[in-house]
C-alpha cells in the first residue's frame, strides 16, 4: 500500500483519492501508469479500512462497489470546465456553467433536475420520486463536500 497507507477512515481514503486524482490523472497533467496504480490500490484501501470498522463482508463489498462507481463518475467530471461538483449524501450534484458540457454530463450518467437547475448522479438504490426540497435544503440535511478540478483549484473543500 503506497498511496493510502496512512488512511484510517473511509472518508480519509476518499479524500486522499480525490487529491491524488487531481495530481496524477492524465487529463490533469499526470501519467497513466501512476493513476492506474492509484486506481488499483483504492478498493484495497477501502476494504482494509472498512474491515477495521467491523462491517460485514456484504457491507464492505457494497461500500467498495459504491466507492468505485462514484470515483469513476467524479473522474469523468473533474476535468470539465466551469462546473461545480458536490457530493451531497449519496448523490453527486453538478451546478455552474453546465450547458456547454451537458453532452459529457449525460454520457457520465447524470440526469438534469429542472426544478433544482442542477445535474445529479446517484446509484440505482438511491432512486427517489421527485423531492420537493431545494438543493440548499438537501445540503443542510446531508452535508456537502465540494470537489474542484485541478484546472481551477487544487483544494477539496
Amino acid at each position: 500500500m503506497q498511496y493510502f497507507k496512512d488512511c484510517r477512515t473511509i472518508d480519509e481514503v476518499k479524500a486522499m483519492y480525490k487529491l491524488l486524482a487531481k495530481q496524477h490523472h492524465p487529463d490533469c497533467g499526470g501519467d497513466t501508469e501512476t493513476m492506474q496504480a492509484i486506481n488499483t490500490e483504492y478498493p484495497q484501501a477501502c476494504a482494509r479500512v472498512l474491515r477495521g470498522e467491523n462491517m460485514t463482508s456484504e457491507d464492505t463489498e457494497e461500500q467498495i462497489r459504491m466507492s468505485e462507481e462514484y470515483r469513476a463518475v467524479i473522474e469523468l467530471l473533474i476535468v470539465l470546465p466551469g462546473i461545480i461538483i458536490e457530493v451531497v449524501g449519496n448523490w453527486i450534484w453538478v451546478t455552474g456553467n453546465t450547458r456547454p458540457v451537458k453532452t459529457q454530463l449525460k454520457a457520465a450518467g447524470l440526469f438534469f433536475a429542472s426544478k433544482k437547475v442542477a445535474w445529479y448522479y446517484r446509484a440505482e438504490e438511491y432512486k427517489t420520486t421527485g423531492s420537493k426540497k431545494s438543493l440548499d435544503e438537501i445540503r443542510a440535511k446531508y452535508g456537502s463536500e465540494q470537489v474542484k478540478s485541478r484546472r481551477y483549484s487544487t483544494a477539496i473543500e
